[in-house]
């Protein structure tokens, strides 16, 4: 097993590695201002068998949870994905088989014992990527809500930390320690491929006040890093620069320092977003985007700005709808670049086996033609979406949230960019798979808002009108009863015209006019 533990940190507002205290396997130090990427590597036969051969039957599995809660970060930890549950999944024999099979059936009872999936039980619950057209993304998709990670703290510490008692308490102990703070994580990232044969867990924690305490166990390595961004040492426009200090607990006795520069992926764009949807709702309702500014990044003109939804089955997209140009145009929408399949536009939330969807969408920000201070300034973005029948309850409506989308500017790299060699890349992220290798995204910082009563959450919420269950019996007998009325006038209606006006009466009126 291998543990790297990171403190980063702005440049203004790091510590003085002389009052690290370093003793043995652990690592102290002050409080400071930062934000915390934890990341540990295990081989399969580290793992207990359980998760071992969940593992094996995949090709490849990536999972990234976000927290619904806004937080802030720092460079180079700038990727941003909606809030949730998010799963890309290839199965392990051949990409292009995706059915029903032991594979999938074993993965969706392990996501249900670790972190309480219940709408995955076979592969009809995913969206199905094009890999004929993304190559590097996996087969499979699948999200659902996730508001925390207990579930899969308390897996963790009752299932796997106890299967480590062979090891001494020290390692339980730590073990569940470590499983703790995932309770405190803005987002948690699960990797594992064929090729590596190695499972990757990283988990980050948002800035604020962290305490610098750090223990490992003999005979793992570990390596701790207080780091923060350096614009001295980049080169390159599309790198970021870092220095500070490593340690590796129990090889060294005082930090080395260290300097770099990578290019890096995420970068921020210095704008922000705000989502709500406009009332009243109804059962088509539009959801409006507020961008603090249209000005791109960089002054490139192949920079697109992009919103990437992630909605949840009870809330769906258009893509007919979405395909009008002009409607578009009045939305300050540019175009439907993907939407994932299938999407039933008929079929009640409680009747569609699949998630969800996801789409992205093109936005037109104000361009640099206009009037600079319009360009700069903020501007709105309206998404129409449309709600599918829930099931009844007895409150007669039920609350429905919407996660933010990832807003993000997709410029090309300068040519020869290569992005993998950067420690703190995040791939896997969905939006990324639709776009080249050599692509660049600055995200718009999410914001929550505040007239919404979403209380700094990262959701929109909408009130959705459901059949009461108390009313239910009379609605069944009036909805029967206006039908037999309707079939009866209809009937009655149809016969009054035969017998008035009929065969009947017209073969009579022959035969008198014949006699005459």
């Amino acid at each position: 097993m291998r543990q790297r533990i990171t403190f980063i940190h702005k440049p203004e507002q790091g510590i003085d590695v002389q009052e690290l205290q370093i003793a043995g396997y652990s690592l102290g130090g002050p409080e400071f201002l930062a934000a915390r990427e934890d990341r540990i590597t295990l081989a399969l036969d580290e793992l207990p068998a359980e998760l071992s051969d969940v593992l094996q039957s995949c090709h490849e599995l990536h999972v990234r949870w976000v927290s619904p809660l806004a937080y802030e970060t720092v460079a180079p930890l700038l990727s941003r994905l909606s809030p949730g549950f998010h799963l890309f999944y290839t199965p392990g024999k051949t990409r292009g088989e995706v059915e029903d099979g032991p594979d999938t059936a074993m993965l969706c009872q392990a996501l249900s014992k670790s972190f309480g999936i219940q709408i995955c039980s076979s592969s009809r619950a995913f969206a199905r990527l094009p890999n004929d057209r993304f190559s590097h993304s996996a087969a499979l998709y699948f999200y659902e809500p996730r508001e925390n990670l207990n579930s899969l703290v308390d897996y963790l510490s009752t299932r796997i930390c106890a299967t480590l008692g062979g090891h001494g308490d020290s390692a339980v102990s730590h073990c569940r320690e470590r499983a703790e703070r995932l309770r405190d994580a803005a987002s948690l990232d699960i990797s594992y491929d064929t090729i590596s044969h190695a499972l990757k867990v990283t988990a980050q924690w948002p800035k604020k006040r962290q305490s610098v305490s750090v223990s490992s166990l003999p005979g793992h390595r570990t390596e701790v890093g207080i780091l923060g961004e350096d614009p001295s040492v980049r080169t390159e426009a599309e790198e970021v620069g870092i220095s500070g200090a490593l340690t590796v607990l129990g090889d060294q006795k005082t930090p080395s320092p260290v300097m770099f520069a990578v290019p890096s992926r995420h970068r921020v764009s210095g704008a922000s977003f705000s989502s709500a949807f406009v009332s009243p709702t109804g059962l088509h309702p539009t959801l409006r985007l507020r961008i603090s500014s249209g000005q791109r990044p960089r002054e490139d003109a192949s920079c697109a700005l992009h919103a990437y939804f992630t909605l949840p089955k009870s809330i769906f997209p258009d893509r007919y709808q979405l395909s009008d140009e002009l409607f578009l145009r009045s939305k300050n929408l540019t175009a439907l670049r993907y939407a994932s399949s299938p999407i039933d536009l008929e079929a009640p939330a409680y009747a569609t086996e699949t998630w969800g969807s996801s789409i992205l969408l093109e936005l037109t920000p104000p361009t640099s033609g206009e009037k600079e201070d319009e360009a700069s300034g903020p501007w709105t973005a309206e998404v129409p979406l449309h709600l599918r029948y829930l099931a009844p309850n007895s409150d007669g409506y039920a609350e429905v949230e919407a996660p933010y989308p990832a807003v993000f500017w997709a410029c090309p790299a300068e040519e020869g960019t290569k992005f993998p060699n950067n420690p703190f890349d995040r791939v896997h992220l969905g939006y990324d798979a639709l776009f080249g290798p050599r692509t660049a995204f600055w995200h718009v910082e999410p914001r929550a808002e505040d007239a919404g009563g979403s209380g700094g959450r990262l959701m929109s919420p909408i009130r959705v009108p459901v059949l009461d269950e108390d009313d239910a019996s009379w609605v069944r007998a009036g909805t029967a009863a206006a039908v037999v009325v309707g079939f009866a006038w209809v009937l009655w209606t149809l016969v009054a015209a035969y017998m008035k006006s009929g065969y009947g009466r017209e073969k009579e009126s022959r035969e008198a006019k014949k006699k005459q």
